[in-house]
């Protein structure tokens, strides 16, 4: 069954290369996207690129060629990369949700606030947030005696799966992972609802129910990505801590959804409902046929 497996993986895969890079290409050539909000979009296309780019290849090699095993080095560079963008992710999640913040709250003082050199140190503070909290990983776990399976329960190296194979006490490894998980989703979603709940007190204060659509109505494509990537994250968090008796494939399958579903969803939801990018894009199609 892995060649008929595959089929919706490889279309995952393709619909999140090509509409990330095409989200990326568009606002690179295109002047009047050389904005703030963009320049977040950028990092966000950018990092789901890799987190597809880092697993998918090897998902699919499983299950064309029946290519099985990775080395442990490989793995422990795979995890460091797929755990770091993730995080990062959040980051740039979070920063989206302060530019969107600044937008509707703070209008008329967005580009005084929002510049080239912030938006830089923004998005250097999630890279480096991310790859310090990540970079212990590889070394706790290389430190680690392996007598047990070899076999890990997921089509990629995820790092609770890496640590179950060890035979010894892997407590440390364990609070490290879940203070990790819970420093990140938790800090990150606090701040990302503490500023909805500003932009909602922005928006019910306006005066007319159309002001307040549109002010909405700016957010809406910001929302449909913190829903695509936290759900999946929470959901999989729970099957993993609570769901004993659920079928192993079922927790392959969540946590498989929790890498390709946002990438493949972020640039067709900012695709649709951004007007500037759909534009942009319907433009660039129609010369090419022209």
């Amino acid at each position: 069954m892995h060649r008929w497996i595959s089929i919706p993986f490889s279309t995952v895969f393709a619909i999140a290369l090509l509409g990330n890079s095409t989200l990326l290409y568009v606002m690179k050539t295109e002047p009047s996207l050389h904005k703030p909000m963009f320049y977040f979009l950028s990092m966000l296309a950018l990092t789901d690129l890799v987190l597809s780019l880092t697993t998918v290849p090897k998902m699919l090699s499983i299950f064309w060629f029946n290519a099985r095993e990775i080395t442990f080095k490989a793995c422990l560079v795979q995890m460091f990369f797929l755990h770091s963008f993730a995080i990062m992710e959040s980051a740039v999640l979070l920063a989206m949700a302060f530019d969107r913040y600044v937008a509707v709250c703070n209008p008329l003082r967005y580009s005084s606030i929002l510049t080239n050199s912030l938006i830089a140190k923004i998005g250097l503070l999630a890279l480096v947030r991310a790859s310090g909290l990540m970079l212990p990983l590889p070394f706790l776990l290389h430190r680690l005696p392996y007598c047990r399976s070899h076999v890990i329960s997921h089509c990629y190296c995820e790092h609770m799966a890496v640590v179950k194979l060890a035979c010894a006490d892997t407590r440390f490894n364990n609070i490290y992972g879940i203070f990790v998980a819970l420093f990140i989703v938790g800090l990150d979603l606090l701040c990302i609802g503490h500023s909805y709940l500003m932009i909602l007190r922005t928006v019910l204060s306006l005066a007319t129910r159309e002001e307040r659509l549109k002010a909405l109505g700016t957010c809406l494509a910001h929302i449909c990505a913190i829903l695509f990537f936290y759900t999946p994250v929470v959901l999989s968090s729970v099957i993993h801590r609570f769901g004993h008796h659920i079928a192993p494939h079922v927790h392959i399958l969540m946590a498989n959804l929790y890498l390709l579903f946002p990438p493949m969803m972020n640039p067709i939801v900012y695709g649709v409902k951004t007007k500037e990018i759909r534009e942009r894009v319907l433009t660039a199609f129609s010369r090419k046929r022209l």
